[in-house]
């Protein structure tokens, strides 16, 4: 499995987003090598658990800036996020409930989960930003 590399095509522009984002990054690159190392079950769970909590400060650290700066999209951003978080945290509870780990599978659905976030709507978020900050 191959690490997401952090490099300009991810970043929206703003230092302060660019800075979370590239923590998320590390953090999945650290889920992606434990599960492919075949790491404790313990410590996977330990990795999805500080991704999953680091994304939702995260979210809402985009959201006051949002409200702050009066961003139209709020709404919209604001339920992806919240579908995003309800999806990761539905896998953690079932593979929790299977008694199974996180695979390889899993982290792919992450990658994409968060590069397709991070390149989708945070990047108009970090158009608008760019110009009102």
């Amino acid at each position: 499995m191959k690490d997401l590399v952090w490099d300009n095509t991810l970043s929206v522009q703003v230092s302060e987003i660019d800075e979370d984002h590239r923590r998320l990054v590390e953090l999945f690159n650290l889920l992606g090598h434990a599960v492919e190392e075949d790491a404790s079950p313990e410590y996977i769970d330990a990795l999805l658990e500080e991704l999953i909590t680091c994304t939702q400060w995260h979210f809402r650290h985009e959201e006051r800036l949002m409200v702050q700066y009066a961003y139209e999209g709020l709404d919209e951003h604001r339920a992806e996020h919240d579908e995003l978080v309800r999806s990761v945290k539905a896998l953690q509870e079932q593979r929790r409930q299977e008694g199974a780990g996180i695979s390889t599978e899993d982290v792919e659905f992450l990658e994409y989960w968060l590069t397709g976030h991070i390149l989708g709507l945070d990047m108009d978020l970090g158009a608008f930003l760019s110009e009102v900050m």
